[in-house]
């Protein structure tokens, strides 16, 4: 079509896979065609634009795309390589699009690619118009409080069936799963698991908040939660554990762990952490130290997640967000990342996305003064106030530790002191 001669869009998916990804490149293919304007598709994010290469791209047809929105994946593929890490790198994308004759960019991906989207379209100038999909299963990307970002609504529902499968097995053999799940900034996707599975509880890093937690408290908050159930007289459970809650712990206990790596001044990786079989072993240990002898196993989910079939939500949801960023650049927009709101395309500037004080996106975590996180801290197995305040209770209890009630009070009574103050619907006051 004439008025979009010499238009030229190119589609990049960055970061981890994320169920619907395939969909938005569908429905923005489509749309994009239908108007006469090519579309490229770029093979692994923007690595191999980093590096000049101008073979990493395919057109994308209808034909190729349009029953696309079933699969998961990525059909172009994605990768983690950050562009703004390094100027040189930077100019080589720019030029690189550049020499392929694209003028408008779709980027698809997570709080780091919306970065690298920005800076991509500020470093083109008035060459290159950029917008940006925000896609994460982690859910922690800068949107109003009801919107999530594609993809984790299938991660937590897929999810909370293997949790679901899992409850079944640690009841039918007596033990305990400690499963961790993917969130290294926002405890969003553990939290809707362990609540729509109704797992036994739920660790998120917002409750702990950054590096200094001791290990003990973690340690503890989990024994403390077995030994409920052992005084209920129930033997088994499952601990759904945010793979970021590693960054809570005070970085000192994990000094002493052999089998991590190391950075060039001796201090240990924190991301190289094993979390879930740390836990494991630590309150396996302190168990142990009471005479209690259980079975615990550590399962990480998480990439059975990542590349599964997005559910009809996410694949209406995703098609939306593809026709509307392809839309918006062909109508002249650019700069903002794409949203759906009450069930209207509302485009946020790139520059709202941006902490003022640390320069880089911002992320969403959990509100743990929400309705929504309350109902599951009440939900959850875990040593609370009224444990300790009812004689009666603590006695039960303290007995299935093999302690008397002071003893138990003495160990585990401080993990009550950040318990959130109970949920009141109805203002007394």
């Amino acid at each position: 079509m004439e008025e979009y001669k010499g238009r030229k869009i190119a589609l990049i998916v960055g970061g981890g896979p994320a169920p619907g990804i395939n969909s938005v490149i569908a429905a923005a293919t489509i749309r994009c065609r239908l108007a006469g304007v090519p579309v490229l598709g770029v093979r692994d994010g923007f690595e191999r634009l980093m590096k000049g290469d101008t073979d990493c791209v395919e057109p994308l047809e209808i034909d190729d795309v349009s029953r696309l929105h079933f699969r998961g994946g990525s059909v172009i593929g994605t990768s983690r390589a950050n562009p703004t890490k390094d100027a040189a790198a930077l100019s080589r994308v720019v030029s690189t699009l550049a020499t392929l004759r694209v003028t408008d960019l779709i980027t698809i991906g997570g709080d780091d690619t919306a970065y690298s989207a920005m800076k991509v379209e500020a470093a083109a100038g008035e060459s290159l118009r950029v917008v940006h999909v925000p896609k994460t299963i982690d859910n922690d990307l800068d949107l109003p409080p009801n919107i999530d970002t594609f993809g984790f609504r299938t991660a937590r529902h897929i999810g909370s069936e293997i949790v679901k499968n899992l409850m079944t097995d640690a009841f039918t053999t007596s033990r305990w799963y400690f499963v961790v799940a993917m969130g290294r900034k926002a405890g969003h996707l553990a939290l809707g698991i362990g609540k729509c599975a109704g797992a036994t509880l739920t660790l998120i890093p917002e409750e702990f908040g950054l590096e200094g937690t001791p290990l003990t408290v973690f340690v503890d908050t989990l024994a403390g939660a077995i030994i409920k159930r052992r005084a209920e007289g129930r033997r088994h459970g499952v601990a759904v554990i945010a793979e970021g809650v590693v960054l809570s712990i005070d970085p000192a206990d994990l000094e002493g762990l052999a089998d991590v790596e190391r950075d060039a001044h001796g201090h240990v990786r924190i991301s190289e952490v094993d979390i879930g079989q740390l836990l494991k072993t630590r309150v396996k240990a302190k168990l142990a130290e009471l005479g209690i002898d259980t079975t615990v196993v550590s399962k990480d989910i998480g990439y059975e997640l990542r590349c599964a079939d997005p559910i009809p939500s996410d694949m209406e949801y995703t098609r939306d967000l593809g026709y509307c960023a392809a839309k918006y650049l062909l109508e002249g927009g650019h700069g903002a990342m794409v949203s759906m709101q009450g069930g209207h395309f509302v485009p946020i500037p790139f520059a709202d996305l941006i902490d003022p004080d640390s320069g880089v996106t911002k992320v969403r975590v959990v509100d743990l003064e929400s309705t929504h996180y309350a109902i599951a801290r009440r939900y959850m197995i875990r040593l609370r106030k009224e444990d300790f305040s009812d004689e009666s209770r603590l006695l039960e209890i303290a007995a299935a530790a093999g302690l008397d009630a002071e003893e138990f009070r003495a160990r585990f009574e401080y993990l009550t002191e950040s318990e959130p103050v109970p949920l009141r619907l109805i203002n007394a006051g």
